[in-house]
């Protein structure tokens, strides 16, 4: 069974580049795209992004963005929790994506990174509210792990996630990732895979850069929105699908102790997929192996993501290939 480990080389950048990405409303050579070295740090304070994916089709002829929509949203609405100003709406960034697809002439499964940053040289620490932005989408391929066989040690930690008292959870912000690093450095550290976080409540709250969810006699259960977490796109796909397989769904604040007995533990994000759980601070989840609940799902989302099954049409931009 594959570890989680290898997750980071699935959602890492592959030997060399795409020649090109967008940047601000033009299509810019990957040589070009080059800010000066003191445009960064202080303006990374408050940059923020989205992850997105592009499947190759189950017929071999398109690629299948998956939520695009959804994922600009996001980003605009983290824009706006930020304070920053986003310059490009998101019905220009949606053709970009399709533009940068096609011209980097992708036919393989891959990944998009919209992100926006403060423009120019940012001499002020604390980045002024209203900062109009740069906005960036580069790509590169990835590997699905969806048809693999894998599973993950993960452990609760002593890092809480940031909350509405502290920073918007609810924003997808570099700089609220470091909270899910220092998580998943501890997790490491103590011979785990990945983090779980409780919030300011010590209630569930999400992993390192995914949602969660546990099954229990059958019902699956994931923390509510108010928990702490990302409005995650992957969760509230997950959440549909697994309505649409007839499994009921709880959305409610969830005890750590829960964790110790479920039946199953997977964590679901748009970089993690469908990821299962197999050991919990030490104690074996199950059997040690993905349960049904869990398997289900991942079929499930693997073959939406794949164009094979249609319920869902509004999720899917396709890109034919040339």
């Amino acid at each position: 069974m594959t570890t989680a480990s290898a997750l980071e080389t699935l959602a890492s950048p592959q030997a060399g580049h795409p020649e090109w990405l967008w940047r601000s409303g033009d299509l810019v050579p990957w040589e070009q795209a080059a800010v000066h070295v003191n445009a960064v740090g202080h303006a990374s304070v408050a940059a923020v992004f989205e992850g997105v994916k592009a499947y190759l089709a189950a017929d071999g002829e398109r690629l299948l963005v998956f939520r695009l929509d959804d994922h600009l949203r996001r980003l605009a609405d983290s824009a706006r929790l930020c304070r920053l100003s986003l310059p490009h709406p998101a019905d220009e960034l949606h053709r970009a994506v399709v533009d940068l697809l096609t011209l980097n002439g992708y036919r393989e499964d891959t990944y998009l990174r919209p992100w926006a940053f403060p423009r120019g040289i940012i001499r002020e620490q604390m980045v002024p509210s209203g900062a109009v932005c740069e906005v960036i989408i580069d790509s590169w391929p990835f590997r699905s792990a969806l048809d693999t066989e894998r599973g993950c040690r993960a452990a609760v930690s002593s890092w809480l996630r940031v909350g509405e008292h502290s920073a918007p959870p609810r924003a997808k912000a570099f700089s609220n990732y470091h909270n899910g690093r220092l998580a998943l450095m501890e997790a490491r550290e103590n011979g785990h895979d990945w983090p779980v976080m409780l919030n300011e409540r010590h209630k569930v709250s999400e992993g390192a850069g995914a949602c969660l969810a546990l099954v229990r006699d059958g019902v699956a259960v994931t923390p509510s929105l108010t928990s702490g977490v990302l409005p995650g796109i992957t969760r509230d796909t997950a959440l549909v699908l697994l309505r649409d397989l007839g499994i009921p769904v709880e959305e409610r604040e969830v005890d750590r102790t829960e964790l110790y007995l479920a039946d199953e533990i997977f964590f679901m994000g748009t970089a993690w997929e469908v990821l299962p759980v197999t050991t919990i601070d030490g104690l074996t989840v199950r059997d040690g192996t993905p349960g049904p609940v869990t398997r289900a799902l991942s079929r499930a989302y693997g073959r939406l993501v794949r164009g094979e099954d249609d319920r869902h049409p509004q999720w899917i931009t396709e890109v034919p290939l040339s």
